[in-house]
């Protein structure tokens, strides 16, 4: 079967924010970079969580970026995790859906980080035993 991996196209921040997103959650970690002779990331792979990425910074300027159409969306195991991953990505960046409880969620956020990439977190309720 093939395997899908989700790619990312930054314009020059690649390597800044894979050392970030590793940064935020525990069991995750850069795999592999590859450079251009310019310093710029020809490609990247890296892992949160055991979910692996890829990232490049394109040599070509484009008139698109990432939209929030498109989002990766965590599932937090406590308070401190939802809390902590939202407050970094929310600087410098855009809070799309602040972190509240919302009749979906008991609590949730969506921000878009500062490299514009989007990001759902959810603290489900946590679940109730069946009599």
């Amino acid at each position: 079967m093939a395997k899908i991996t989700t790619f990312f196209m930054f314009n020059g921040q690649a390597e800044e924010a894979i050392r970030f997103y590793v940064s935020l959650f525990d069991d995750s970690e850069i795999l592999d970079i590859m450079y251009n002779e310019d310093g710029s990331v020809l490609q990247a792979v890296f892992a949160i969580q055991g979910q692996t990425f890829m990232a490049i910074d394109s040599t070509v300027e484009h008139d698109f970026a990432f939209t929030p159409s498109v989002s990766l969306y965590v599932t937090c195991e406590s308070d401190g995790e939802i809390d902590q991953a939202y407050n970094k990505l929310k600087s410098g960046g855009a809070i799309l859906m602040p972190l509240d409880t919302y009749p979906f969620s008991k609590k949730f956020g969506w921000v878009q980080d500062r490299f514009g990439v989007s990001w759902q977190l959810n603290l489900p309720e946590p679940e109730q035993p069946l009599n």
